[in-house]
């Protein structure tokens, strides 16, 4: 079986930005340009194909990361919208481990957000390329140019407009795409079309001043560009595009577009935009790790002719399917029925099943090729982290670092026979998220959870009930006093 699209027209990628600034709406409305979903579903009414958690749809917020793929001009997106809750960061990290490029949104209101400032802190820990969207432009206090500041400002960036927005707030119509120097007027309610006109008079000199920054950014990707741009000669729109590109897949800049993803309007470029200047598994270096036994370093080219290496980035409980393990695949092809090696583990496994997720709903695959990123079942041995290759060419790539859990509180079950049902229910949410941890405290008997924040072990309690159907009494830690003597005393 040959792979459908060639591995330079793949794209990785990741949705990030703090919470509520819009990535669960748009990555709804790119399924819906790309004809993955036929309607569109709001966050807000819980119909969002992405949140798919009961927990996720009730509150209106992404707990968990949740993947997808679609197609656009020729090529294949895989997307991950991760959660803008700083209490499941984990599922950034995790995602960003495993990512080639990254979206970053920001709201136009708040520009740069504390949780914008963590995710993009966690992109620069991976060196993955990014561009970024100024969302939500028709909101009241909506400012593009103070978005921009705040990111040059805040985050340290080289943020480079590609776009201006037509008009703000409730007179927000369009965008300027200063490449082209034309103005996108959208004329339907869902964003399908759009005309091309000419700049309007007044935003000529705007869009000029900021076209020049552009071109200057551009032409320092490159020396024959560089030279183009000093004897003032035009560039065509290729040339910009690939010296944007440059620059985005370098860390010299950060292509920054804007839209407003409610209102259907901006996204269809933004998804040009993903294909132009974010990379392919070919763009970003091999893969490094080391050999199990040796410790020697290795490397893994993208290619489906090398041996196998993949890593385990996230590991979910399915009803219905058992036991998933959500897999980056750097190089080689992963089989269905194919024995792996668990480098990490030091144990031979066999995948059952080979799926393509699209949030909860799945697409079974026989094969998986360089740069997928898919999801195995019957590698119930594996774990968040694992290293599966080939035998006879092994590797351990570096595994994922989680943080250390901030606050614990106690669960007791209603009556002694439901504990270990209780403990079983603890371990798999555990075996889900590397940020969950447990113990029985020895002075006081109790099953102690420890988390990420008061939302994190909200929304364990809540699984607990929901999922594994054990009600437990949810209260503070018991803390152990005692007594000691401190000094010396006489008495008659």
């Amino acid at each position: 079986m040959a792979r459908e699209l060639s591995l330079d027209k793949t794209r990785n990628i990741g949705i990030a930005a703090h919470i509520d600034a819009g990535k669960t709406t748009t990555t709804e409305r790119i399924l819906f340009y790309t004809g993955r979903v036929h309607r569109m579903g709001e966050v807000d009414q819980g119909a969002a194909t992405m949140d798919w958690m009961a927990q996720e749809q009730e509150r209106g917020i992404t707990i968990t990361a949740a993947a997808t793929t679609c197609l656009w001009q020729d090529h294949t997106i895989n997307i991950i919208d991760t959660p803008g809750h700083v209490d499941f960061t984990v599922e950034v990290e995790r995602s960003l481990r495993v990512l080639d490029g990254v979206v970053a949104i920001f709201c136009a209101v708040a520009g740069v957000q504390p949780q914008s400032e963590t995710v993009w802190r966690q992109a620069d820990k991976y060196g993955v390329p990014r561009i970024a969207y100024v969302n939500k432009m028709d909101r009241t206090g909506a400012d593009f140019h103070r978005a921009l500041h705040a990111m040059r400002e805040r985050l340290g960036c080289r943020a480079v407009a590609v776009q201006l927005p037509m008009g703000q707030e409730a007179d927000f119509q369009g965008i300027i795409d200063l490449i082209r120097m034309k103005a996108l007027v959208y004329t339907d309610g869902e964003g399908r079309e759009y005309e091309e006109q000419p700049i309007p008079e007044e935003m000529t000199v705007l869009a000029n001043r900021f076209r020049e920054a552009l071109l200057e950014a551009a032409a320092e990707t490159d020396e024959d560009l560089m030279q183009k741009y000093v004897n003032g000669e035009e560039f065509t729109e290729d040339e910009i595009r690939a010296g944007l590109r440059r620059g985005a897949l370098r860390y010299m800049m950060v292509p920054v577009l804007c839209g407003a993803s409610y209102r259907n309007k901006g996204v269809q470029p933004l998804l040009g935009a993903i294909v132009d200047y974010l990379p392919s598994p070919l763009d970003v270096p091999p893969v490094q790790g080391r050999h199990p036994d040796t410790g020697e370093p290795a490397t893994r080219p993208a290619s489906d002719d090398e041996p196998l290496s993949a890593l385990a980035f996230k590991v979910a409980v399915d009803r219905n399917v058992g036991q998933l393990v959500h897999l980056r695949i750097y190089s080689g092809r992963l089989q269905r029925g194919a024995s792996v090696y668990n480098s990490t583990r030091r144990i031979s496994t066999r995948v059952g099943r080979l799926l393509r997720m699209h949030a909860n709903r799945r697409e079974h695959l026989k094969e998986a090729f360089a740069g997928d990123i898919v999801a195995a079942v019957g590698i119930e041995t594996t774990n968040t982290g694992d290293t599966l290759c080939d035998k006879d060419a092994p590797i351990l790539l570096e595994s994922i670092q989680f943080p250390e859990p901030v606050i614990s509180v106690a669960v007791e079950p209603q009556t002694k026979s439901e504990e270990p049902k209780l403990l079983e229910a603890i371990a798999a949410l555990a075996g889900e998220d590397p940020t969950l941890q447990s113990h029985t405290d020895p002075e006081s008997g109790q099953i102690i959870i420890s988390g990420m924040g008061e939302l994190h072990l909200d929304i364990v309690t809540d699984r607990l009930r929901r999922e594994y159907q054990v009600s437990a009494h949810v209260g503070r830690p018991q803390v152990a006093y005692r007594e000691t003597i401190r000094g010396t005393a006489e008495v008659e």
